[in-house]
C-alpha cells in the first residue's frame, strides 16, 4: 500500500472527501517525522514503534581504494512491529 492508496482507504472508510483525506494522512506523516526528529519516540500501541538509533563516530574503509575514512556520527529512525502486528502477518 502507497500512500495514494492510504488516502483512497481513509476516503472511503471515513466517507469524507480526497482532499480531506490526504490532509489527515500528511498532518499524521508530518506529525512523526516531526516527533523523530526531536528525538521522541512514536509508539502506535499494537502496530509498531518507531525509534531514532544514534552511531558514534568510527574508523572505516573506501572499499574501492583501500584508503582508512572517518564516519561522522549519525542518527537514523528504525522500525519495530508490535506483538498484534507480528500475529497478523504471521497467520
Amino acid at each position: 500500500m502507497n500512500k495514494l492508496e492510504l488516502i483512497s482507504a481513509l476516503k472511503t472508510e471515513a466517507n469524507i472527501s480526497k482532499s480531506e483525506a490526504a490532509k489527515v494522512v500528511q498532518i499524521f506523516f508530518d506529525s512523526m517525522a516531526d516527533a523523530l526528529a526531536k528525538g521522541e519516540r512514536v509508539e502506535i500501541r499494537g502496530l509498531c514503534s518507531f525509534y531514532v538509533k544514534e552511531y558514534k563516530s568510527y574508523t572505516g574503509r573506501n572499499p574501492k581504494t583501500g584508503d582508512k575514512v572517518q564516519i561522522k556520527p549519525k542518527k537514523l529512525p528504525f522500525f519495530k512491529a508490535g506483538k498484534e502486528l507480528k500475529e497478523r502477518v504471521d497467520l
